[in-house]
């Protein structure tokens, strides 16, 4: 999973302040490529493992550091670097981003677009399924190197496993803002640190750099036949993290990320790779752990100590990548409201959301207790990345058809090989569903019920309320016929929808029987743009003269919304004043009851009734102040 914070003011993130274009880069390297970056530590380890039956001759090592390779090239280099990046929605890159670049492509409403979203939500719940194998993964990858450093503490790396997880996920309450700055230099020592050791290696046998001719790729799959396909479940294992390059564009730019890649990353990886296949053609009993035996004896320790730093750096590039994209779901209405915090002053994109940390911590820890080696987490892991890749490639090609009429002609044939690719992944990594490959799948069929049962539930509960309710045109000029008692002062109520009277009015009206002299029928809307533009932020309309507004309120989908704030900066443009000693904010709180026969199944409407229940109040969300809020109940049955 990948890292979306932001900078605080709009301007500034997309020109991303002061900093350098040096300073970017190294930033990137920290953050962007911790998951992609740890993958030597498994990836031939995996390819050679018994499952595979290959033997470590020269051929089949040069076929599998081809393959490697030219996955690197095509997938990560042309799609992900080269293609994809320049699909930025008002400059931030991941796969929620793309959806909403896809589905503004679309009539709007339409089943196509209805498509695009059920996509795009189930590609983002199979990356979070992606990203929860991460941390584990390449924590477990980094401490196997005691096995070959002192055998006998074989027994020891679980439990520091788990240790490390608890550290880990027990500190992110109080940010990374300090911890962040020394991403990029550490990360940087670990790329130079296995170039190096690659390197070391590659002297012993050059003969590997023959690797970079495609035949070999080729003629591993000539001389395997039909089921050479399945070492793609250990190939894929190399592009793992490359997602994150475009996940992440919107903090670093495109420009730092290609050139950390191209010049940077990109080459120490293929220095590691093509070293561990020096060792193993020179010495076939390395397979058991070919990052580690290559490794000089004097720096085995300290390179344990570095890898293991690098895997927790890459793991919080994941944790801090899951509170980010939870913002984003939270904000387009496919998961419910939760508590944030925010841990930094200066920078907004710096949150903490304790229940996506505690969950993330659970299944983290499972993972550790019950795989408890990342050979056996190398057979979950790829299932979920290839499918996530896959949906992008659609995705892609969907945008630059409908939007790159200078560009369509190459993108998307470029798109069909890249499909091919991921499919040729997927069914590589299918055949891994019974040693684990069925977690991450599990994980993201949970994770994508979730988020459609909520979107659906509350698209059912405003129905209801449209239905139940009493049209807004009709009921102001009753009510000024007969007018209740007048009271000082300025009631806004939040409403989700802008025609109907919403219930905290009439609450309102029924038990206190007053109305304010100004009421003000508010609305937040979430835009499919990171930023809402500022002539765009607030709509205000006079629907009774100076006694009632109709106001909407609008966010993007990478902010935090505060309304108290953006309502006192409604003067700024000639609006309404609001004092914030003089308003009081109404809103109703729905009790959901489940019923047979209407609206989703059964089960999918206790589910959604359950988690109505549980999230944190809307109130909350928008900063509304708790000695200015009037919560009113309403049941409603769905």
């Amino acid at each position: 999973m990948a890292v979306t914070t932001n900078t605080s003011n709009h301007g500034s993130h997309n020109g991303h302040g002061q900093v350098g274009l040096f300073g970017l880069t190294v930033g990137a390297i920290g953050v962007v490529f911790g998951d992609i970056g740890t993958s030597p530590l498994y990836t031939i380890k995996e390819a050679f493992s018994p499952h595979y039956g290959l033997t470590p001759d020269p051929a089949t090592v040069l076929g599998v550091l081809s393959l490697i390779f030219w996955s690197l090239i095509i997938t990560v280099t042309v799609k992900y670097v080269a293609v994809i990046m320049r699909a930025d929605n008002e400059g931030e890159g991941g796969i929620m981003a793309l959806m909403a670049l896809a589905q503004r492509t679309l009539p709007k409403g339409s089943r196509s677009a209805y498509a695009v979203g059920i996509l795009g939500i189930f590609g983002a719940s199979l990356f979070f399924g992606d990203g929860v194998i991460t941390p584990p993964v390449s924590v477990l990858g980094a401490l196997e190197g005691i096995e070959v450093a002192a055998p006998k503490f074989h027994n020891w790396i679980v439990p520091i496993a788990v240790l490390i997880m608890l550290a880990l996920f027990s500190t992110q309450r109080f940010g990374t803002e300090k911890v962040g700055r020394v991403y990029g230099p550490i990360t940087a020592m670990w790329f130079l640190a296995i170039a190096a050791i690659g390197l070391l290696n590659i002297l012993h046998n050059p003969e590997v750099f023959k690797a970079f001719n495609p035949w070999w790729a080729v003629q591993f799959f000539v001389t395997h036949g039909w089921h050479g396909i399945f070492i793609l479940g250990a190939v894929v294992l190399a592009v793992t993290g490359g997602e994150a390059l475009y996940a992440d564009m919107g903090h670093f730019g495109a420009k730092p990320i290609r050139y950390a890649w191209y010049f940077f990353v990109l080459p120490s990886l293929m220095l590691n790779y093509l070293g561990q296949g020096a060792l193993v053609l020179e010495n076939p009993a390395a397979v058991k752990n070919p990052f580690y035996v290559g490794v000089p004896e004097w720096a085995l320790y300290p390179m344990i100590a570095l890898a293991t730093a690098a895997a927790v750096i890459a793991s919080q590039a994941v944790i801090t990548g899951a509170f980010s994209v939870a913002r984003q779901a939270m904000q387009l209405g496919y998961i419910p409201r939760m508590a944030i915090k925010h841990t930094s002053r200066e920078t907004i994109g710096q949150i903490y959301i304790p229940t996506i940390n505690w969950t993330l911590m659970f299944a983290v820890i499972a993972l550790v207790l019950t795989f408890r080696s990342s050979t056996a987490l190398a057979s979950a892991y790829g299932v979920s990345v290839s499918g996530t890749m896959l949906i992008d490639t659609l995705l892609l090609a969907l945008v630059a058809r409908a939007s790159w009429p200078d560009s369509r002609r190459w993108v998307v044939p470029l798109c069909a090989v890249f499909a091919i690719m991921e499919l040729a992944f997927l069914v590589a990594n299918g055949v891994k569903f019974l040693d684990g490959a069925w977690f991450p799948v599990l994980l993201g069929i949970l994770v994508f019920t979730l988020l459609r049962t909520w979107r659906r539930g509350r698209e059912l509960l405003h129905a209801e309320i449209r239905k139940e309710g009493l049209q807004l045109d009709s009921f102001l000029p009753g009510l000024m016929l007969a007018p209740p008692v007048r009271v000082p002062g300025t009631a806004v109520f939040l409403t989700a929808q802008t025609g109907v009277v919403p219930h905290a009015l009439l609450h309102n009206l029924k038990h206190n029987k007053v109305l304010h002299e100004r009421n003000v029928f508010l609305t937040v809307d979430t835009l499919n743009v990171p930023y809402a533009p500022k002539e765009k932020r607030l709509k205000i309309d006079s629907i009774g003269g100076e006694d009632f507004y109709r106001v909407v309120v609008r966010f993007g989908f990478m902010e935090t919304p505060d309304v108290p704030l953006a309502l006192m900066r409604s003067c700024d443009k000639g609006g309404i004043y609001f004092d914030p000693m003089d308003t009081t904010y109404f809103a109703s709180r729905e009790t959901i009851i489940a019923s047979r026969h209407r609206g989703m199944p059964i089960w999918r409407d206790k589910l959604f009734a359950v988690m109505h229940r549980n999230a944190a109040p809307a109130t909350g969300f928008f900063h509304i102040p708790g000695n200015r809020l009037v919560e009113l109940g309403a049941q409603i049955e769905i």
